[in-house]
């Protein structure tokens, strides 16, 4: 695999991560145009105890000189210590609970574990050209794997035919700067033809589970930043890595 590694990424990054703490980061090769945003809401935090937040990312993919872009294949995304999951007494649905749903059937059947909403959009090659498709996003509470939460990941397409995916996103409690690791091996989109150009994610559950308010994520304001890194890779080998994002948190 090609990597781009993250010493060469500061000629990409220089101006972007210099004010990553209030735009978006872009990343531009020969062949991938990427840009990746996140942020979340109420921008006042407690110092130390954890306060309900709701998070919102996108991430858009491109070809510099216009077209379908490669395909992205994974996505490994960390996100900082002073950010938390909670799970406890969520309802979970498995994939193959889904796995045959239109958005509104697999919502209906997992309503209690829905943890976010979004939006995919794609490029599929077909003879005559490029042809867009893309769905509304569900992000529901999986079961747990090897003592880790998950997010099952719900979406339909219909071009060139109708096809449901329903699959599996880990996420793994980890030491050192990053709290968590979420892992999202992509599926292939139309047999292979399909090329991701958008992924847009609202993620932000409240729930009360044996009499206690809950919020599925929740962060504080240690140090005044909230960092999240990422590494993006390719069906043509391409691996991007060293995306980070700052965003500025303030103590209240």
């Amino acid at each position: 695999m090609r990597r781009i590694f993250p010493f060469f990424l500061a000629i990409f990054l220089c101006a972007a991560l210099a004010g990553a703490a209030f735009g978006a980061a872009m990343i531009e090769t020969r062949e991938i145009r990427l840009k990746l945003n996140a942020d979340f809401q109420p921008l006042y935090l407690p110092k130390k105890s954890f306060a309900p937040v709701q998070f919102e990312g996108y991430l858009d993919v491109g070809k510099p000189d216009g077209g379908a872009p490669p395909a992205l294949t994974q996505v490994v995304m960390d996100f900082d210590r002073d950010g938390r999951l909670d799970v406890a007494g969520l309802p979970t649905c498995a994939p193959e609970q889904i796995a045959q749903a239109s958005v509104e059937e697999a919502r209906a059947v997992c309503k209690g574990a829905i943890v976010g909403t979004g939006k995919l959009e794609a490029l599929v090659s077909l003879p005559g050209g490029p042809v867009p498709t893309g769905s509304a996003l569900t992000l529901f509470n999986g079961p747990r794997q090897e003592g880790h939460p998950t997010v099952v990941v719900h979406a339909r397409i219909d071009v060139p035919a109708s096809q449901t995916y329903a699959f599996v996103v880990p996420i793994e409690k980890r030491p050192g700067e990053f709290r968590y690791r979420a892992t999202v091996n992509l599926p292939e989109l139309a047999g292979g033809l399909g090329a991701i150009t958008h992924i847009s994610v609202k993620i932000g559950r409240r729930y009360t589970a044996g009499g206690v308010k809950r919020s599925y994520v929740a962060a504080r304001c240690s140090d005044h930043i909230l960092r999240s890194h990422g590494i993006f890779t390719f069906a043509n080998g391409l691996v991007i890595e060293g995306v980070g994002l700052e965003k500025y948190c303030a103590q209240r």
